[in-house]
């Protein structure tokens, strides 16, 4: 079994913990990506041949692109949106007991986060890898934040003993 947070303090500091530090990760990668391999300029980069690239994409919506309009309304309604989810998924965190809800909380809230400074930086997301297989070009980039956004929701679905408070 695993462990449980004991005080609402030690929630706290393990959430907000592992946001800053997904938070910081994405940051860093999109930093080196755009400004020092300035993929922005370059557009791609192959890595391993036929399977990972860096493929610079900016994204002004939501996946893949969804309710992307360019207008400042939409990306500040976005950035509302998200920051309003965080603050819920946060709430909810805190009153679950098992550090396991808390990592899967915080890896959505760190990338949400990581996402949504992207949208106040740059006016879009930046998204730049690219993983293809066996032929199959794939037209779309993601980024740290989409993992860790990704893995934190699948962990609190499909984690089986979540409503176990």
């Amino acid at each position: 079994m695993y462990p449980q947070t004991k005080t609402k303090l030690q929630k706290l500091f393990l959430i907000l913990a592992y946001s800053i530090l997904i938070l910081l990760l994405d940051q860093a990668s999109k930093f080196y990506v755009v400004h020092i391999l300035d993929l922005s300029n370059l557009l791609s980069m192959e890595v391993i041949p036929g399977f990972f690239n860096l493929k610079m994409a900016w994204n002004e919506g939501i996946n893949f692109g969804l309710f992307s309009s360019g207008r400042f309304s939409v990306r500040m309604i976005l950035v509302i949106v998200a920051m309003m989810i965080c603050v819920i998924l946060f709430l909810w965190a805190l009153r679950q007991k098992n550090y396991l809800i808390h990592l899967f909380s915080a890896a959505i809230i760190g990338g949400a986060f990581g996402n949504l400074l992207d949208r106040l930086i740059y006016g879009a997301v930046a998204d730049f890898l690219n993983v293809t297989c066996c032929g199959i070009q794939n037209p779309y980039s993601f980024n740290v934040a989409d993992i860790s956004i990704f893995v934190g929701a699948a962990g609190i679905i499909l984690y089986p003993n979540q409503s176990k408070n």
